[in-house]
């Protein structure tokens, strides 16, 4: 059965099993009529996504549905595994103009014109609605994020940016993004939302750099491989700084032991994805010779997560939280056993989301992040057109 939508909410959600035959109907049921001006659905890659694909129109008709693949789900429970987390967003509340982008011809000039002119059609529609954000959802395993993301800064104004990655769970097979009415690979898309609700776009991690530095000495930046790190091969010099023999260097370890890039006067996480067969590092972003990485340690998760989204309600607390928390947060929250204590505080703080391959903050791809929007409920002036006047 599909959970029901959280009650009265500016951001109903349901979920049910991905492997429901009929999950389309259970979630368009479960959310109500609406009317939507979007329906977003974060789905588990154990779904059969040409069927869901298919059913989508005949369980919420005309309403805009858009999508990506998970490496987990963030639901009603917390972390969730092998669900589909659907959110609406209400039409009285919320309007949504949606870009998609095919990530083999990312053409930055005629991007940026379709973003000022959604951007512009958002505002002459409502203008009385000040509130704004942008949401992405990109092809986890396009290694095209970075250049997405810099092409999209300039289009975006004072529009704050969230997003993540799609995933494939823990395989890194295929990944894909829902827009138009299907599950394509190689594509992204782009959700412009203008709000009568207040919103505040949030990013944080839980990392402080040590004085561990290492520098890229060899790679290829096109693939994100690091071939040397002090001019030694990568694998093995990342293990020596951390003490440990490279055949014991699994997922676990790099959610464990992360390395941070200083930009812009802030250290951001480049994180590896795996080593490959010959020594290389794979990393999840954009990565290049020269590159200073020190070694960051993580705090405890639990309660930095706890005082990050307490820190959302010093002007009272949101009535929704969409978030995108990469995967390496799960897999440390799993080995350092706080996953139990992160679930029940996504629970508590009423967080829907998915985990992610990587996350987007304005124009930078980042990893080993939790990114979102906290949504807050309107002022009691405010009233969604329509509504009566008293």
């Amino acid at each position: 059965m599909a959970l029901p939508p959280v009650p009265e909410a500016i951001m109903p959600r349901a979920q049910c099993s991905a492997q429901a035959p009929d999950a389309a109907r259970q979630l368009a049921q479960a959310l109500g009529p609406g009317p939507f001006a979007a329906v977003i659905l974060f789905v588990s890659p154990l779904a059969d996504l040409p069927a869901l694909a298919r059913s989508l129109p005949a369980a919420f008709g005309a309403t805009r549905v858009l999508g990506c693949t998970t490496a987990g789900e963030i639901g009603a429970e917390g972390y969730a595994e092998g669900e589909i987390v659907a959110i609406g967003l209400p039409a009285p509340w919320f309007a949504v103009e949606s870009l998609p982008v095919d990530l083999a011809r990312i053409e930055a000039e005629a991007l940026i014109g379709r973003m000022i002119r959604a951007r512009a059609a958002l505002a002459d529609a409502h203008p009385g609605w000040d509130s704004e954000f942008a949401f992405l959802m990109v092809d986890g395993l396009s290694v095209r994020e970075d250049e997405l993301t810099a092409a999209l800064g300039p289009g975006l104004g004072p529009m704050p940016l969230f997003g993540g990655s799609a995933g494939d769970g823990t395989r890194f097979g295929e990944t894909f993004v829902l827009s138009d009415g299907a599950f394509r690979r190689g594509h992204a898309v782009l959700t412009l939302v203008r709000s009568l609700c207040r919103v505040r776009v949030f990013s944080f991690d839980h990392l402080i750099p040590s004085e561990r530095r290492m520098v890229v000495t060899e790679a290829d930046p096109a693939r994100r491989i690091v071939r040397q790190i002090n001019a030694e091969p990568a694998a093995r010099e990342y293990a020596r700084l951390l003490g440990k023999d490279p055949g014991q260097l699994t997922s676990f370890t790099f959610a464990a032991h992360p390395v941070v890039v200083r930009v812009g006067g802030k250290h951001h996480v480049r994180a590896i994805q795996q080593v490959a067969p010959n020594g290389d590092l794979v990393f999840f972003s954009a990565i290049d010779e020269g590159l200073v990485l020190t070694l960051a340690e993580p705090q405890d998760m639990a309660l930095h997560l706890d005082a990050a989204l307490k820190s959302l309600s010093d002007a009272g607390p949101p009535a929704a939280i969409l978030a995108c928390d990469c995967i390496l947060r799960r897999m440390e929250a799993q080995e350092k056993q706080r996953y139990g204590a992160v679930s029940a505080l996504l629970r508590h703080y009423g967080v829907a989301g998915f985990s992610t391959y990587g996350e987007q903050v304005n124009s930078m791809h980042v990893n080993q992040t939790m990114t979102g929007v906290a949504i807050y409920p309107p002022e009691v002036s405010a009233q969604p057109p329509g509504a009566e006047q008293g």
